[in-house]
């Protein structure tokens, strides 16, 4: 039996674009100290190998301080780490791979060739590198002619998608569903989906182990696994990821109902840690409309590392309560009544009329504040 942790899909230099500078500098530090997070979960376990499946790299040329800065902590390790290309850093002649060979420490490496190599005694590894970022056939189908001697662990390394995450016809790395079966793997340690997938007895994604997109709302992580001849692998998942990436829609119906949401995102974790793409939908008085939006700006917006906020399903329905607020008269007061008419049709000026009522709402509410004051 090997013990194993399987990883893929770092990235490491991705440039996080369409972030401010302060919330990249922090992603891009996240994804460099999950580094040390992995090497202390492969100590903590006593697995002497960390399998790297593919995008360790964001590009081919991610620059010498961040090729550096991953080599000097997989140093700190002290477990092997076995580097393979994926698609975003796909193995070519005197390219990345040269340079990280260059610089890699004694416990770092690099397996850019579709050659079985010897992990340790009784365990050998089969990887089907990328060299190039797109192609139709399976990188997988070589594992049939790799040979290994009798009675070894064989663990496969690919880097592409299962054929049954869709059937696109621009579908590109395929690897087929059965193939640890097809190439009597006993563990097929896969890279390129972003999220932990158990695909079937012998086969998973670990996922990445900082989170880098919205849309799946799990945190990163990595696998244990431990590998015996013959048997089906034993896997646990361990979460790493510092950041969580959350994508949520929240229905109000009143600003109670807001209220509550924010109180179950501060339990859910620490919001200094947390991204949100919010998309807010429902009716409320103009009132309550305007004082959520205040709070996610005033409020929520600083609390969050990022905040993202789609408010245009929130519809504000104006109340007499709300027109009696603005307190208007004159042209004003007539505008008003015209744009709460055109609200009521509906129809495409309704949602420009709505924008109007709600901004005349607020400055209204602004001036009477400073009459007060």
């Amino acid at each position: 039996m090997v013990r194993v942790v399987h990883t893929a899909d770092w990235q490491l230099g991705k440039p996080f674009g369409g972030f401010p500078d302060d919330v990249r500098s922090t992603l891009t530090e996240a994804r460099l100290d999950v580094i040390d997070r992995i090497g202390n979960i492969a100590v903590d376990n006593s697995a002497q190998h960390i399998l790297v499946v593919g995008d360790v790299f964001d590009n081919v040329d991610p620059g010498d301080r961040i090729l550096v800065q991953a080599l000097s902590r997989m140093s700190r390790a002290s477990a092997n780490w076995w580097l393979m290309p994926g698609n975003h850093d796909h193995a070519r002649a005197g390219g990345l791979w040269t340079r990280v060979r260059a610089k890699a420490p004694e416990n770092v490496h690099v397996v850019d060739v579709p050659e079985a190599v010897a992990l340790e005694d009784g365990a050998w590894l089969l990887p089907a590198p990328l060299d190039h970022r797109r192609t139709r056939d399976d990188p997988t189908s070589l594992f049939d002619d790799m040979v290994t001697p009798p009675g070894v662990v064989r663990i496969g390394l690919g880097h592409g998608s299962i054929t049954e995450f869709g059937g696109s016809s621009e579908a590109t790395n395929i690897i087929p569903p059965d193939r640890a079966r097809a190439s009597r793997l006993d563990y097929l340690a896969l890279g390129d989906w972003h999220g932990h997938l158990i695909v079937n007895e012998r086969t998973a994604y670990s996922g990445t182990p900082e989170a880098d997109r919205f849309g799946r709302n799990e945190p990163g992580s990595v696998i244990v696994a431990d590998v015996k001849y013959g048997e089906p692998p034993k896997l646990e998942r361990v979460e790493t990821g510092r950041y969580r990436w959350l994508t949520q829609q929240w229905e109000i119906a009143h600003i109670d109902d807001f209220d509550r949401n924010v109180v179950a995102l501060r339990a859910g974790g620490d919001p200094a840690k947390s991204l949100l793409n919010l998309t807010l939908v429902g009716a409320v008085s103009l009132a309550d409309r305007v004082s959520i939006l205040q709070k996610l700006e005033d409020d929520l917006a600083h609390e969050l590392r990022w905040l993202i906020v789609s408010s245009d399903g929130l519809i504000a329905q104006p109340t007499k309560d709300d027109l009696a607020n603005i307190d208007v008269q004159g042209t004003l007061a007539t505008a008003a009544a015209r744009l709460q008419q055109l609200i009521e049709v509906g129809g495409a000026d309704s949602i420009r009329a709505s924008a109007a009522l709600e901004r005349l709402y607020v400055e209204a509410m602004r001036a009477r504040d400073e009459a007060i004051a």
